[in-house]
């Protein structure tokens, strides 16, 4: 009898999981398994009776749940530099953001940069290893702020999808941005043109990737909005933007519109399955419906929805209807901080206290908080998942100490319902961005400080 093939050998081997939860197409789960990854994407997955390759570098899971990394599909980096401040932290949405507006004037290319690279160190904290960001607040003169952020998540090692935010509408002509963020329908689709021209990478595991994110459906004019939806659609990239997040949004829109935040959305030709939402507090069951056969996919952010006292999305509903569903932290301005886990456990607390005891589990929020994050995203079998050939982003949760005593029957629902939870490990495309619960960068300390800096200036700005 022949001797069984040896697999090829490997870059790295994550190996002895308690629990390898793939949460690919058929959700398996191996106890004892481990991960394979071959030139930044997996090259295997088996289990205790499967034979590993030998690998030139391994990570020892034993303990440990091994899930893919986390995708956040909705943030803002830059408000990290106003954060847990006393006058943003007694107002729904619209008087938040008019707290808020008078400081980010402040704003520059620096600071941009800096809050970036720390709120992408803290998410691959938490275990996440791919975010979005809407960066909306371009102030006049100050430099380009989501190349700033690029180089941030280069220079970490994150995958990273940001989109061109914009304003053209402002205070002096029907919106609520001030007018130094103001920019014109002519600039914000030149600028956009040149991101993704510089950008956007179509390959197979890119680490960049450019969306368009028009901050709210108000946030250009009718005919701009348009403009802005076909260049998307001739330079084939994905589209994002507030819906439905409080009720201010539709008194708003009935104000300005005669119809609800939806409606202006529908009308603007941005329900395509090419765009996803943050937020959609507010949709009714026939939105919903409406939702779902757009293909529109929708970013759930529980923590700045409970601190805005905007109410709690119909996630149970979007989830029957078929709309898929992302988790995004939000702007820490509103959500205070920037962990994907913590997140992850505000979908599982709120989404039992809306819907019911049985409406959601851990398991169903592990989905949301990968593969959903890459519906969002457009990525799908790429991201958010752990099968041969998708990108080798994942997480290693040690399940040890005083918070996991007594866990014994489930280590998915131990992972999210104790805690709190911190990554162990984070691996991005193959490399570890976080070892043993600490940055492998070695910049945190400088980082940090420059962080300072730039948030005393900035809450400081009049």
């Amino acid at each position: 009898m022949a001797e069984p093939i040896a697999p090829a050998p490997c870059d790295l081997l994550v190996r002895d999981a308690a629990l390898v939860a793939t949460v690919d197409a058929g959700r398996s789960e191996i106890a004892g398994g481990w991960v394979a990854v071959t030139g930044g994407l997996v090259s295997g997955v088996g289990g205790p009776g499967d034979p590993a390759p030998a690998a030139r570098e391994t990570i020892d899971a034993r303990g440990c749940l091994v899930t893919p990394g986390l995708v956040n599909s909705h943030h803002h980096l830059f408000q990290n530099l106003t954060r847990a401040w006393r006058p943003m932290t007694r107002a729904p949405l619209f008087g938040w953001l008019a707290a808020c507006f008078p400081q980010w004037v402040g704003l520059d290319a620096d600071a941009v940069h800096v809050s970036a690279w720390v709120g992408l160190a803290e998410l691959a904290l938490s275990g996440c290893t791919t975010s979005t960001d809407m960066m909306y607040f371009h102030v006049r003169g100050a430099g380009d702020f989501i190349d700033a952020e690029i180089e941030a998540a280069v220079d970490l090692g994150v995958r990273f999808h940001p989109s061109r935010g914009a304003y053209a509408v402002g205070v002096d002509n029907g919106g609520i941005a001030p007018m130094v963020a103001v920019q014109t329908v002519e600039e914000i689709l030149a600028d956009s043109e040149r991101l993704v021209h510089r950008y956007h990478d179509r390959s197979h595991g890119a680490m960049v990737r450019i969306a368009f994110g028009p901050c709210t459906t108000f946030a250009l004019p009718p005919d701009g909005m348009r403009e802005l939806v076909a260049l998307a659609e001739h330079l084939d990239v994905r589209i994002h933007t507030h819906l439905s997040e409080s009720a201010d949004d539709d008194d708003h829109a009935m104000a300005h519109f005669g119809t609800t935040d939806f409606g202006v959305f529908e009308r603007l030709g941005l329900d395509l399955d090419r765009t996803w939402v943050a937020h959609c507090v507010w949709p009714t069951d026939e939105e919903i419906g409406r939702l779902a056969r757009a293909g529109v996919a929708v970013a759930h952010c529980p923590s700045s929805n409970c601190v805005l006292s905007s109410g709690i999305a119909p996630v149970a509903d979007f989830r029957r209807a078929g709309v898929p569903v992302g988790l995004g932290v939000d702007g820490s301005s509103s959500s205070d901080a920037a962990s994907l886990w913590m997140e992850a456990r505000q979908a599982l607390l709120v989404g039992k206290l809306r819907d019911g005891a049985d409406s959601v589990d851990a398991r169903a929020v592990l989905e949301m908080a990968t593969r959903g994050g890459a519906a969002c995203l457009g990525r799908v079998g790429e991201l958010g998942e752990l099968s041969v050939g998708a990108v080798a982003d994942l997480a290693v949760w040690s399940l040890d100490g005083p918070s996991y005593a007594g866990a014994l029957d489930d280590p998915i629902e131990a992972w999210l319902r104790c805690g709190p939870g911190r990554a162990r490990d984070t691996v991005v495309a193959g490399r570890a961005v976080v070892r043993g619960g600490l940055l492998t960068h070695g910049r945190l300390d400088e980082m940090l400080g420059r962080h300072r800096v730039a948030a005393t200036r900035l809450q400081q700005v009049v």
